[in-house]
């Protein structure tokens, strides 16, 4: 499993763990849509394995997007005085916002490693 989420972390293969699944350089500070490549430069691996194969990784970006609003929530909370205050929910939002494209790329690279051939 911590090799697992390494190799997802620095953009690699699932297959050979040598080529890049994202065209882009920088794997966490890189903004608008990602650009992935077709197939792995090293074993030739296609990531994409059928039309509309990563809209099960827009559930993975779901819940990404909620546990970190939720982190977030628990951690700016203390600064207000009430239980509930409206201006938490700006804090929250902006966090959303900025870290949104790096979702993206997590959540595609978990949906490829989900689905990767554990058999070999």
């Amino acid at each position: 499993m911590l090799q697992s989420l390494y190799h997802i972390f620095r953009n690699e293969c699932p297959n050979c763990h040598k080529g890049k699944v994202f065209a882009d350089k920088s794997f966490f500070f890189s903004l608008g849509f990602p650009k992935m490549n077709e197939y792995c430069s090293h074993c030739n691996t296609k990531f994409e394995k059928e039309p509309g194969y990563f809209f099960g990784a827009m559930f993975v970006n779901y819940g990404l997007t909620v546990g970190q609003g939720i982190i977030t929530y628990a951690i700016a909370s203390p600064f207000f005085d009430k239980t509930f205050d409206l201006r938490i929910i700006p804090i929250i939002a902006t966090v959303i916002v900025l870290l949104s494209c790096f979702n993206i790329r997590l959540s595609r690279m978990i949906w490829i490693y989900l689905f990767k051939n554990y058999s070999r």
